[in-house]
């Protein structure tokens, strides 16, 4: 970013005479993160923003912007009064975009929307210069904030959204305009707050709400709810997925522990390879190799691309336990969608005595019940040879596997018992195991972790 500080006035269409001829080379909100040249936001958090003006400008901060319903600040630095610091935020962003004009490339999904994200910017990467949300920056704060901080000669954007109500995507898609929106895929992620896939799938929809006239729509022609609502786009639409009905699918997967390999339809002379377990995460790939193909981009360059990706948050990571025992860890996040994903993945690796830890499943609401049962027809002794269970929902699945294994090897424990599952892991897990660990972050699973590192 490099605008003067007038530009920010006009882009504001805010009026003064007396405008300090500072420079802005970046926006910040957070006052920890702040440098100089920043134009700093204070945002309403858990705390009002403004208590960290002060903190913004020891950071060393060249100007900030200042909602006029609070008292007017020292003269430490320039600042901007406005109605609404958010709004503000917003309107300077689609002025910055409109500024730069690159190709913008919208992402969302139940899973892999950051994975997915990731692969898209280094498929792209090959042939222009892009700038991608950070980390996982992906709501009303972080698309903004990804608008605002692009570098002057960004040529793509990809930019990640992400929802918890109805509505938000639509807000998010409005502020990027996208040239291509790309759905992963539909959940049952935040089905608490939606009540059903159908509305999940209503609300992920809206990221073609602004999808240029001449955009592109890429989803997953695998998803009935997403093959009934595309046909209402107008736009070009391309489908991937596992089905040969879909414009682009993988004919041959090759599961391992690290990598996944596999071929395509369109390339069937070309071996495709990413860095990471999964044919979920081939799903991921098939999208951004769809959102290259349609920016042009070689399938060649596609293939040396996914093989170099190194992902911003891949939550699923391989780790050692102190004993040598290989464990597969996501203690951050879980739904009913992404334990299934894992636990196929992990079936297929060929290795020792395979032992899941499995935690509660958050935010499904009244079908917390059901989808935590839905579990088992995934589970078996032949795959899985002892299995862990923590936590008040996890007591349905439990039931459902009772008939399938023994009280020795099917273990149920409340979520104030974490210590005493830990030590029962450590006492029970060999050198030769695998351990998968995988619950919602409310469960604490990480503690278990780390005393098995």
């Amino acid at each position: 970013m490099k605008m003067k500080l007038r530009e920010v006035y006009s882009a504001l269409k805010i009026e003064s005479e007396n405008i300090p001829d500072v420079e802005i080379t970046g926006v910040c909100f957070d006052s920890r993160k702040a440098k100089t040249g920043d134009l700093f936001f204070p945002l309403q958090g858990e705390r009002d923003g403004h208590e960290f003006i002060n903190s913004a400008i020891e950071h060393g901060v060249s100007a900030t912007i200042w909602q006029n319903d609070h008292d007017i600040p020292n003269n430490k630095i320039p600042y901007v009064t406005v109605e609404d610091v958010s709004k503000a935020f917003e309107t300077l962003a689609k002025y910055y975009l409109r500024k730069v004009n690159p190709r913008v490339i919208a992402v969302t999904g139940s899973n892999g929307k950051t994975t997915t994200k990731d692969m898209i910017a280094k498929i792209l990467s090959t042939s222009n210069n892009v700038a991608k949300t950070p980390q996982n920056f992906n709501n009303e704060i972080g698309v903004p904030y990804t608008i605002l901080n692009m570098p002057t000669n960004t040529e793509v954007l990809v930019v990640e959204m992400g929802m918890d109500r109805p509505g938000q995507i639509d807000h998010l898609s409005n502020i990027a305009s996208p040239d291509i929106s790309v759905i992963t895929m539909i959940g049952e992620a935040h089905i608490e707050f939606f009540g059903t896939r159908d509305k999940i799938a209503d609300a992920k929809m809206e990221i073609v709400n602004h999808l240029h006239e001449d955009g592109a729509f890429v989803y997953n022609g695998d998803e009935p709810l997403l093959l009934e609502r595309a046909e209402k786009v107008d736009q070009l639409k391309f489908k991937f997925g596992n089905h040969t009905s879909n414009d682009l699918y993988a004919t041959e997967i090759v599961p391992g522990k690290t990598t996944t390999k596999f071929k395509v339809n369109l390339w069937p002379e070309l071996d495709f390879e990413i860095p990471m377990m999964g044919e979920y995460n081939v799903n991921n790939a098939l999208a951004a190799m769809l959102v290259g193909r349609i920016s042009h981009i070689k399938p060649e360059a596609m293939q040396k691309a996914l093989q170099e990706l190194f992902v911003t948050a891949n939550r699923t990571e391989w780790m050692k336990a102190k004993n040598g025992a290989d464990i597969l860890s996501d203690v951050y996040n879980s739904n009913p969608t992404a334990a299934i994903e894992v636990l196929h993945s992990l079936k297929d690796i060929k290795t020792g005595r395979k032992i899941i830890v499995l935690g509660d499943m958050l935010e499904l609401g009244d079908a917390a019940k059901s989808l935590h049962e839905s579990l088992a027809s995934h589970i078996d002794p032949k795959d899985f040879a002892k299995v862990y269970l923590v936590g008040d929902d996890m007591k349905y699945l439990r039931d459902k596997l009772s008939d399938k294994y023994n009280s020795s090897n099917l273990l149920w424990y409340g979520k104030d018992q974490l210590s005493e599952l830990t030590s029962n892991l450590q006492q029970e897990l060999q050198p030769s195991d695998t351990i998968l660990l995988k619950a919602s972050h409310g469960i604490h699973l990480e503690s278990v972790l780390h005393e098995l590192i």
